[in-house]
């Protein structure tokens, strides 16, 4: 028998004899010109409900652009479930993560808040995850809704670092700094009044998306160091049903790429209370005071949700693009290329500067109705804070 290391149908491909790279560039140009996007298993759980996801991540050969999540709930046997009236259910199967915490190696929070809000909303409106309709999770070909009587879902969603092309990536070629996911789990009944007769089995599936280190030739990606971060904040103060009220932002810093807001009422249901004509006041200097379906009108523009294709004179759009996901409103500063968020292509040009003493303050004057009040106004926003100036223009160019 023709012994495996010289059979030549083995040869140059087994482990620790690759064959010679043939894709390698001449010196010069940019990161994206000498690498290449890669993508490598991290690990595969099966949690229970009520538990928690937080596998060791392994080394990839290279930069991490962000984590690919795909979350299975395989059904087993169980019948009879009914998904609670209760936020939990409304936001089914997002709840699921009740808490998501991803770090860099250094432990600076990257994304930290609930499973709607990270999971959900992030990919929707930061333009680090898909384009046009594909920036909307439930879009995607894995996509399978929840199934009240026996609890089976399939979702995908993504954890991004990059935020424009090779910028804010992770360093992943150490095994000992590597970026940490805990996944906290909601308990089965937030999800559902009645659970179903037998729990689902959950399985947690993560990827990571890479850039491989380039071969024969020194070049970093731009900024390293550099990071995009997502954190849930809630605003102050509460809001009263049909309330005038000014309602204050958390103090941030960096610069922001995009302003996610999020209202619910007291119960934790998503409402869409907003002002008809809301006013966004930046250091007490109005920045933004429109008309509410304008904005939603500039949503449709920028993000490529809740737009249609036009009907006849009489009949309304024919729904195409992501809905609008009730109680959200987003502002997009990805928009210095166009009126819309090009995903990772943009200059950063109209990324909002602000540090520690700057005041973002929304106004309803009056706020509406809905729900049960009083209402909470949630802020999720896209804080880019650079290694040392912010490189602004196509850094991959």
């Amino acid at each position: 028998m023709t012994s495996p290391s010289t059979d030549a149908s083995t040869s140059g491909v087994a482990a620790g004899r690759p064959s010679p790279q043939t894709t390698v560039e001449p010196a010069g140009g940019p990161f994206v010109r000498h690498t290449q996007p890669g993508r490598r298993s991290m690990y595969s759980a099966n949690p229970l409900f009520g538990g928690v996801v937080g596998n060791p991540m392994v080394a990839s050969p290279g930069y991490n652009r962000g984590y690919r999540i795909k979350q299975t709930s395989l059904t087993a046997a169980g019948t009879g479930g009914v998904i609670a009236a209760t936020a939990g259910g409304v936001d089914a199967p997002w709840s699921l993560y009740q808490l998501v915490q991803m770090k860099d190696a250094f432990g600076t929070p990257l994304l930290t808040g609930p499973g709607y809000e990270m999971a959900k909303l992030v990919p929707l409106y930061s333009g680090q995850w898909g384009t046009d309709q594909t920036r909307e999770p439930q879009s995607m070909p894995t996509w399978t809704g929840i199934t009240a009587a026996s609890g089976a879902f399939v979702f995908s969603t993504y954890f991004p670092f990059e935020f424009a092309k090779a910028y804010g990536v992770i360093s992943g070629a150490n095994a000992s700094l590597l970026p940490t996911l805990q996944l906290n789990l909601a308990a089965v009944g937030t999800l559902f009044s009645t659970p179903p007769s037998v729990s689902p089995t959950l399985t947690t599936q993560v990827d990571a998306d890479f850039y491989w280190l380039p071969e024969g030739v020194a070049v970093e990606p731009p900024g390293i160091g550099t990071t995009c971060q997502y954190v849930y904040q809630p605003c102050n103060p509460t809001i009263a049903s049909g309330g005038s009220v000014i309602v204050q932002l958390p103090r941030l810093g960096g610069y922001l790429s995009v302003i996610i807001l999020e209202l619910r009422d007291s119960l934790g249901a998503r409402v869409d209370a907003w002002p008809l004509r809301p006013r966004i006041y930046l250091d007490g200097v109005p920045l933004i005071d429109s008309d509410q379906t304008t904005i939603f009108e500039d949503m449709a523009i920028a993000f490529q949700v809740g737009g249609g294709v036009a009907g006849s004179q009489v009949a309304a759009p024919t729904q195409v693009s992501a809905p609008r996901p009730t109680g959200t409103m987003a502002f997009s500063r990805k928009t210095a290329l166009a009126q819309r968020d090009f995903g990772l292509w943009d200059t950063g040009e109209e990324f909002l500067s602000t540090n520690p003493g700057t005041q973002i303050e929304i106004s309803g004057m009056p706020w509406g109705t809905g729900g049960t009040a009083p209402y909470t106004l949630n802020a999720i926003v896209g804080q880019v804070v650079p290694s040392g100036a912010l490189i602004q223009g196509l850094p991959e160019v």
